[in-house]
């Protein structure tokens, strides 16, 4: 698949037993993402309820779709060439447009951000598809294929963006749904048989560094929520113990992933016969669980800073437990696939945040915060500690 070929000439030219770069443009397209999250964490906070909840996360599995989708299509695609570039910047465009609406779309904001979803994934998928002819036949058919269901899936999306209340929030989650299935049935068509795995040619590597750089992307939403947050505040020993607590639960967390995890699996990908196959489990589908938990964990950051004496109320206590969990939760599963095995760290890890929900109520908001991230910190070292010679091994 070489870009100097005349079918392929906007395809990325792929070197044998070579990572391919991310491009600056990619990162630039990243940018539009970190405001969607601060938007979705803004909203969850201002709507925290067991709808708000759903809401959010409903979004958020909107928004990782359309940003997983680009970085499938930029495997193939070359960004260092025009049309691929002015593709990023509409696309970055219709994020943009999105994104603004995130916080109304269950509101009066709803249609635009239906309508901004569909172009973006439906212009990116007819471009790809466009490009891929001549080029990389198995590929082609395939983006045939997605390019069907997306249609499929527009239907509802915009009847959502017509409709009102529970109606839209049915119609969108079947939209979605749609979507999210097409992966793993291999986006099946009649008349057009289904891809397997071996077909989509993706490049282990970059498809690896993309996803980290996402978890990048939320980390340091996190980090800005903490600091605007901490930065209104009288300096209290209280409100600093607040502020240090939550960026020592970014850092677990970064840790956690980084350390060991991400670059095994970046490994694993790249030498791997399938590549296709882990990049659509290990990075499509489970990396959501990780961006999700770094936001719960930002949003009981931001509660705790705010409020970190008196009684731990149960949105607190949800967003404190609850994100530690989901961000163990997943990297276990991440961690299951690029290893083989499921570490013990992560399973006592969510052994111990489950004792903690029940101290809710005997622990004010520093306290349950502080015993959270302690636990993140003990799974990171252990993690560390236990798999060192293994690491140097490898």
């Amino acid at each position: 698949m070489a870009k100097a070929d005349k079918h392929g000439a906007l395809l990325r030219e792929r070197v044998e037993h070579q990572h391919a770069r991310v491009a600056y443009v990619e990162l630039f397209f990243d940018l539009v993402f970190v405001f969607a999250i601060t938007q979705i964490s803004h909203t969850l906070l201002e709507h925290f309820s067991g709808l708000g909840l759903a809401q959010a996360a409903f979004l958020l599995g909107a928004v990782w779709w359309v940003w997983i989708y680009t970085s499938w299509v930029t495997n193939w695609l070359d960004p260092e060439t025009t049309p691929v570039r002015l593709l990023l910047f509409g696309l970055m465009f219709l994020g943009l447009v999105m994104s603004c609406a995130l916080p109304g779309a269950f509101g009066e904001t709803g249609l635009a951000f239906a309508g901004a979803y569909v172009a973006t994934q439906l212009a990116r998928s007819a471009f790809t598809t466009v490009s891929l002819k001549g080029a990389s036949p198995a590929n082609y058919r395939n983006f045939q294929r997605i390019t069907l269901w997306l249609c499929c899936s527009a239907v509802f999306w915009i009847a959502g963006g017509l409709s009102e209340g529970p109606l839209r929030f049915a119609l969108w989650l079947i939209a979605l749904g749609i979507e999210y299935a097409g992966p793993a049935a291999g986006f099946r068509v009649p008349g057009l048989g289904r891809s397997v795995t071996g077909d989509w040619d993706v490049e282990g590597g970059h498809l690896a560094e993309r996803c980290a750089l996402f978890i990048i992307i939320a980390l340091g939403e996190s980090i800005i929520m903490t600091g605007a947050t901490a930065a209104k505040l009288p300096v209290t020993a209280v409100n600093l113990a607040a502020f240090a607590n939550a960026f020592l639960s970014s850092v677990a967390m970064w840790w956690i992933y980084f350390h060991i995890g991400a670059e095994r699996g970046s490994r694993l990908i790249a030498d791997s016969a399938d590549p296709g196959r882990i990049a659509r489990i290990a990075y499509t589908y489970l990396h959501i669980l990780l961006v999700a938990g770094i936001i719960l964990v930002a949003v009981g950051d931001e509660l705790v800073i705010a409020h970190p004496l008196g009684h731990t109320e149960a949105k607190m206590a949800i967003a404190v437990a609850g994100g530690p969990a989901c961000y163990l939760l997943g990297n276990l599963l991440f961690k299951r696939v690029t290893a083989g095995w499921y570490p013990l760290s992560h399973l006592v890890g969510l052994g111990l945040i489950a004792l903690l929900t029940f101290c809710a109520g005997l622990l004010p908001p520093l306290g349950f915060s502080l015993s959270a991230t302690a636990i993140l910190i003990l799974v990171a070292a252990w993690e560390a500690v236990s798999l060192g010679p293994r690491q140097q091994e490898a």
